[in-house]
């Protein structure tokens, strides 16, 4: 069964609406003994990273998720801010992430676009897939997904790259290692990519 993580961030209802329409079991779990029951885990993203962090600490769902993601294997999705806090550090704060793979969070650079930005990111916006993953299965890729976000995911290693989004330089869009997979986009305002995406996710 999948566990929406509650760490007082990200559009839980909205993700939980989509899997009540797809008849798709989950729960919300907001204590560390209530993932135990999990399967597959979701980390929804609405906030900034050291209040994300410092609340999976202080209410030890860190060590938890360690344990169910690192070595129990538990495949987990991060969206947004969830999936930023799966790298090692961000630009936006202080604190480290999970380093579930090996990144840095950046703040977009403005000052390498050829045209007048607009930061936050925010709106529609294509996506490239890197890699055939049962993931990105049935994505219409032209349509894309919805953004809203100032900091990006830079990893270390190219393979661990799913996807690419292009706003003024290229960024990675989805990223992958193993069983965590993160998707900076918001699934659960992307409309029917949206429910194709965490419904492929239900399937992995």
């Amino acid at each position: 069964m999948i566990a929406i993580v509650n760490y007082g961030s990200g559009n839980i209802q909205a993700i939980g609406n989509i899997f009540k329409r797809s008849n798709i079991d989950f729960f919300v779990a907001e204590a560390p003994e209530q993932l135990e029951q999990a399967t597959k885990l979701i980390l929804p993203g609405v906030g900034a990273f050291d209040k994300t962090m410092q609340q999976l600490i202080d209410s030890g769902l860190k060590e938890k998720l360690d344990d169910l993601v690192l070595h129990r294997k538990v495949p987990v999705l991060g969206i947004c801010v969830g999936m930023q806090i799966l790298g090692k550090d961000s630009e936006e704060g202080q604190l480290n992430g999970l380093g579930w793979i090996d990144g840095h969070v950046k703040k977009i650079d403005v000052s390498k676009f050829t045209h007048k930005p607009h930061v936050p990111h925010m709106g529609w916006n294509s996506v490239k897939p890197l890699h055939q993953h049962p993931l990105m299965e049935g994505i219409d890729l032209n349509q894309g997904f919805y953004f809203l976000h100032t900091y990006f995911f830079s990893c270390n290693k190219k393979e661990n790259i799913l996807c690419t989004t292009e706003y003024g330089n290229e960024f990675a869009s989805g990223v992958y290692s193993n069983n965590v997979y993160g998707m900076q986009f918001h699934p659960e305002k992307s409309h029917s990519n949206g429910i194709q995406l965490l419904e492929n996710f239900a399937k992995l």
